[in-house]
């Protein structure tokens, strides 16, 4: 047999000298765990289960109309504030927890403190696959007490608590909302009544010196300068024409054209007009008449070439004049009648006409240039004011409508909340266990009774190390390290044997009665009888 086997059984027959104390121990120590565990109070345990949803059908249709509210964000500050303050307070008073009447500060937070360790809210998503945000959220209430009716008084309180102040907060916040926007609103409606009427006075004494649609001071006088600079242009390109069309008037090529043009003879048969061109031709005419009359000699004949010949050398004089620009040359060579100095001359008097307008638009736009000069110590202070006076007026009108819009959707969001914008609807109404959920008495008792045989071992083996014996030879010749010749035998082995046996009969009677015990204790937990102080001073009185 190994050194540890040996050594094993030696603890365990040093230890069974004392098994009748390590039993009653364990006896004593049951007992009184029993009778503890039956002394405490049962607690009963209420439950109840609300279905919060956020995406009512309203949610979809009130996109971007109302104000967003975070629903969830309220539940759960709901769901703190029942456990703290005030409101656990409340619900302890109405529920017996607390007096009524006033009690000690000290004892009244510690009571609640104990009352806060055994209620339990707690959420949990309505679908494992999706968001809470889409799904919606359950709410769990757990509350233990030592009393059933207050155990169920207190959750059905706390569920109605927990909907009111959550529908509760959301009409109070949009409430206090609209109250703030509209005292805002009413502030800058001033500023902005204000803000108008400095714009107006300010126009009205700077009429004139206001930016236009065209531009501020800068943009105006640059434009004009620019307007200058193109009639300028213009004008220069106006006049080089004109005095172009002047040259081509009085050309060679004018001239020659008028110099050949034929003469216009009447119905008569003679040359129709007064000017030099149409006396040449009825003077033509005539000689030629002459002639066929008349040799060369003739008087007449003479005569009408003498006229011809004087008629050409002024027709001569006269085409002289047209080059330098005579006017009575022109009428008297019937210039005026010929297409193409018509042509020049219309070419030349609308070069005339675009020169004498881009004179004139010149002139306003030179003016309007020194006006604006004028006013360059004026006018860009005035603008920056104007300005100065815009921005106000946009900053104030901006945040007036903006105001105004909010106001709108939290009036919206608040007929939306009465119009159930969010769902509740209770899963499971407050219920209450039959019977207690706490202690776990038959766990409890099985515990203690493996404790207390544990506790009457240790006993024993303790005792055993406290007074230690050789329990064999081989024992005492390892310690002693002297060979032990022999050992003395029981003087009657058998009767010693029927000892032992009825020993360990009666040790294993007492045991069985110990685990009899636990039955009768399991029974009658389970069948509801309980130690109370009560009950004992019932039973002593008995």
């Amino acid at each position: 047999m190994s050194p540890a086997i040996e050594h094993l059984k030696e603890q365990i027959r040093g230890a069974w000298r004392f098994r009748w104390l390590g039993l009653a121990a364990a006896w004593v120590i049951a007992l009184c765990g029993w009778v503890f565990v039956f002394s405490m109070p049962d607690r009963y345990e209420a439950t109840a289960s609300v279905f919060v949803d956020t995406r009512t059908p309203l949610t979809p249709a009130l996109q971007g109309l109302t104000v967003e509210q975070d629903v969830n964000s309220e539940l759960n500050y709901v769901r703190q504030s029942l456990l703290a303050g005030s409101e656990l307070e409340k619900i302890a008073q109405q529920v017996g927890v607390l007096p009524q009447t006033a009690i000690d500060p000290v004892r009244r937070e510690k009571l609640l403190d104990e009352l806060r360790k055994h209620i339990q809210i707690s959420q949990r998503s309505a679908s494992d696959r999706e968001d809470e945000r889409t799904a919606g959220s359950i709410y769990d209430i757990i509350y233990q007490d030592k009393v059933q009716s207050r155990c169920l008084a207190l959750v059905q309180d706390m569920l109605n608590t927990f909907v009111e102040q959550t529908l509760g907060g959301k009409r109070e916040g949009s409430v206090s909302a609209q109250q703030f926007l509209v005292v805002q609103i009413k502030d800058y409606e001033k500023r902005l009544r204000t803000a108008e009427d400095r714009l107006a006075d300010f126009k009205t004494k700077h009429l004139g010196l206001m930016p236009s649609e065209q531009g501020g001071y800068f943009q105006q006088l640059q434009k004009e300068t620019d307007a200058v600079s193109d009639l300028q242009a213009k004008l220069h390109t106006a006049e080089s024409r004109r005095a172009t069309l002047q040259a081509q008037l009085h050309g060679d090529a004018a001239v020659a054209a008028i110099g050949s043009a034929p003469a216009m003879v009447g119905t008569s048969g003679l040359a129709a007009g007064t000017d030099t061109v149409s006396r040449i031709a009825e003077t033509q005419a005539h000689l030629d008449e002459l002639l066929l009359k008349f040799t060369d000699k003739h008087p007449d004949v003479i005569a009408a070439r003498e006229t011809l010949e004087e008629l050409k050398k002024r027709r001569a004089a006269e085409i002289d004049s047209l080059r330098h620009g005579d006017a009575n040359a022109v009428a008297a060579s019937r210039a005026s009648a010929n297409p193409v100095y018509q042509s020049i001359q219309l070419q030349l008097n609308q070069a005339d006409l675009d020169v004498s307008d881009l004179k004139s638009q010149l002139g306003e736009h030179e003016e309007k240039v020194q006006a604006l000069r004028k006013l360059v110590n004026t006018a860009p202070q005035v603008e920056a004011e104007f300005a100065q006076l815009n921005r106000d007026y946009d900053v104030n009108k901006s945040e007036y409508t903006a105001l105004l819009a909010n106001l709108e959707k939290a009036r919206l969001s608040q007929r939306a909340d009465d119009a159930g914008s969010v769902r509740f609807e209770i899963v499971q109404s407050p219920i209450v266990s039959v019977k207690p959920v706490s202690p776990r008495r038959a766990l409890l008792l099985a515990v203690i009774l493996l404790a207390a045989f544990g506790a009457g071992g240790a006993l024993a083996y303790g005792l055993d190390q406290l007074y230690p014996v050789f329990g064999s030879s081989s024992t005492l010749t390892r310690i002693s390290g002297v060979p032990v010749l022999g050992c003395v035998a029981p003087a009657f082995p058998r009767k010693s044997a029927r000892l032992a046996l009825r020993d360990g009969g009666l040790m294993v009677a007492v045991a069985a009665c110990l685990l009899a015990g636990f039955g009768i204790a399991v029974f009658l937990s389970h069948e509801g009888y309980r130690v109370t102080i009560a009950a004992l001073r019932q039973l002593g009185n008995v």
